[in-house]
């Protein structure tokens, strides 16, 4: 036979819109999927790692049903790939690209040995729209600002996706592959796991019924109605573009085609995809944004680490509802509104001065959806250490952000069990949910405001003041 392709999947757990899987498929040689729990994997955080392991679960299922198997290995990724190429003979790799500092060196040091033994190693699109490399400023640079960047990439093309192929060639023999039970992903979410397990959509099938029912109603008010925490106004899809459930072009394309049938909020959310993509170039080109302040001018800014203040702001339990509310609601479904995610980043940098590697750490550890690109360059901007426009401090006030996105607290209340005689659901998942080290019940009263609103604001400014000066 001829030798088989190694298809070495990471975040593109998909069959549609993966241009890797169409590319092997092209080549007419058999193919062998496998999913290595590298080092890289390894690190990841609690709720991600388990998240991953419910996403590689439905996408072996899926090959398993087009005649194909994922085969798992465990240890550095050359290492596991020259030992599956001793194995079964196979004449090279095909992966798809990732843009992360240790994703890329690790990529690049396989490609580089693959390639000296004689064998095909092809990295392919699929991440992203553009590929960083492609979307230049007029001087010739990269662009960091994001509406020059949105403004470049507008009216670019985007190849349409390509289907799901029917059947996948398999190999003449197949290798040993681990149990992905023995790998145990989830361990480390502990009870957390099974509060926070309804509220994900696993896999290609439910990725792609997130979109359409996003399609079929919420898309029309996404731009007025995204911001308000308490309503069902965006299209959760953020999870599954973490683990490739869903391809971003696919994504793209039902978008443009609403925006051309007069969907009102569809540029938007166009807009919010170009984003995410301007997250993942900004990681390409500046890899320091994930580790360190990404202008070199704020590396005086007065921050603090790791502190008691912050721990309360991790239990949701500053005194600040809608603060606490975003909190508690990432410990419940694994994700957070994004509104919330820039008020409990601002609080926590401005009003408790703590530094944002406090809350980006957390976060990476705490969501389900988590992406370092987007994670990076979120944190950073509500800082205000990163890629902004604006020119002045921004520090958002959670009780006016309150009264305008949650006028009747409807979001609050649904996470606060201390804020109800009648608690939500949700509200007392929260306490089922977080370490039981914590010693938190339903009946301990809701906290006084572990910092009056003013005078954070007011030393936040003046520590800003004094950089400047």
């Amino acid at each position: 036979m001829t030798p088989p392709l190694i298809l070495w999947f990471r975040r593109d757990l998909r069959l549609a819109d993966n241009p890797m899987l169409t590319a092997a498929v092209a080549t007419g040689r058999p193919l062998l999927p496998v999913f290595l729990f590298d080092p890289e994997t390894e690190a990841l955080g609690a709720a991600a790692k388990w998240r991953l392991g419910l996403a590689i679960e439905a996408f072996a299922a899926a090959l398993a049903a087009r005649g194909s198997r994922l085969i798992l290995r465990r240890g550095p990724a050359m290492a596991e790939l020259e030992r599956l190429v001793a194995e079964t003979g196979a004449g090279g790799v095909f992966w798809t690209r990732t843009y992360d500092p240790d994703g890329r060196a690790r990529d690049t040091a396989v490609k580089a040995a693959l390639k000296a033994r004689g064998l095909i190693a092809e990295s392919h699109p699929g991440s992203v729209l553009f590929e960083p490399w492609t979307v230049e400023t007029g001087q010739g640079g990269f662009f960091k600002v994001y509406t020059p960047f949105w403004k470049s990439v507008r009216g670019r093309p985007v190849p349409p996706p390509e289907p799901a192929p029917s059947h996948l060639p398999p190999p003449e023999d197949w290798p040993l592959s681990d149990r992905l039970a023995d790998w145990r992903m989830g361990a480390a979410m502990r009870r957390g796991a099974a509060i926070v397990r309804p509220w994900q959509a696993v896999g290609e099938a439910a990725a792609s019924a997130r979109l359409q029912r996003f399609l079929g109603g919420p898309i029309e008010d996404y731009r007025e109605a995204r911001d308000y925490p308490g309503r069902d106004a965006t299209s959760r899809l953020s999870e599954n573009l973490t683990y490739g459930e869903i391809g971003v072009r696919t994504i793209w394309h039902a978008g443009w085609r609403a925006m051309e049938e007069g969907r009102h909020g569809a540029e938007h959310f166009l807009k919010e995809l170009v984003w995410r993509d301007f997250a993942w170039h900004l990681l390409y080109h500046t890899p320091h944004i994930a580790t360190r302040n990404w202008r070199e001018e704020w590396d005086g800014f007065p921050w603090i680490g790791d502190n008691a203040l912050a721990e309360a702001w991790r239990r949701g339990m500053t005194g600040e509802p809608l603060v606490d509310a975003a909190m508690r609601e990432m410990y419940v479904t694994g994700t957070m509104h994004n509104r919330g995610r820039m008020i409990v980043a601002s609080y926590l940098t401005k009003h408790l001065m703590t530094h944002w590697k406090v809350g980006l750490d957390w976060f990476a550890d705490c969501l389900t959806d988590w992406d370092p690109a987007s994670n990076a360059m979120g944190w950073q901007w509500a800082a205000g250490s990163g890629p902004d426009a604006a020119p002045y401090f921004r520090i958002f006030n959670p009780a006016t952000q309150a009264e305008k996105f949650d006028p009747d607290g409807t979001y609050r209340r649904r996470f606060i069990a201390e804020l109800s005689s009648r608690p939500e659901p949700e509200a007392l998942s929260y306490f089922d949910a977080v370490p039981r080290s914590w010693h938190l019940d339903p009946k301990t009263p809701y906290p006084q405001p572990i910092v009056g609103l003013e005078a954070g604001r007011e030393r936040a400014l003046a520590a800003y003041a004094s950089r400047k000066s």
